[in-house]
């Protein structure tokens, strides 16, 4: 569904409506959100729907547990999507290669601590991706407040974000269905 940020951000940053990007990237932040609340009881219930399926119950049952400990990330993926493509619309990607640069490095720490050191196995492998992700959103969002380039484009919270989601929603889901 961040796909349709590529679509405002780039009309907004080439009109020079620069303030508007952070808007965008706001709304899109709160539709992506309440999107991951369906999603995470989808989740919670991998196994069961599995199974139901006709999946193997002892495979269901991994893979519901293993998405449990996924949870807490797919916020920070949604949150991560919105900050890539508002990067991107800037032409401002160098930010993003730096933390997925540092994000790797500290994510291969954190799999060798969580699966093997701490005995925790998948469930470890889910938690280290799901930090991974929220690392990689602080990190984004410490650049995105502090750096001068982002000074024009990200001028902080607004209520102007729960304004249009309708309109968002006619670009969001067209998108989230062709990338499906």
């Amino acid at each position: 569904m961040s796909g349709a940020l590529d679509t405002f951000c780039g009309q907004s940053y080439g009109a020079k409506h620069y303030r508007m990007l952070g808007i965008h990237m706001q709304r899109a932040m709160v539709v992506l959100l309440l999107t991951c609340i369906p999603l995470t009881c989808i989740w919670a219930n991998k196994g069961r729907i599995l199974a139901f399926v006709g999946q193997d119950p002892e495979i269901s049952f991994e893979a519901e547990v293993y998405a449990r400990f996924l949870i807490p990330g797919i916020f920070a993926v949604a949150l991560l999507y919105c900050q890539i493509r508002f990067l991107q619309a800037q032409n401002n990607v160098f930010p993003m290669m730096l933390t997925t640069g540092i994000i790797t490095l500290v994510h291969l720490l954190m799999c060798w601590l969580l699966v093997f050191k701490s005995g925790l196995g998948s469930r470890g492998a889910a938690l280290a991706s799901s930090v991974s992700y929220w690392i990689n959103v602080l990190l984004l969002a410490l650049y995105i407040r502090l750096s001068p380039s982002c000074k024009m484009t990200w001028t902080g919270f607004s209520k102007e974000a729960f304004h249009h989601i309708w309109k968002f929603l006619t670009l969001a889901i067209p998108s989230a269905i062709m990338t499906w």
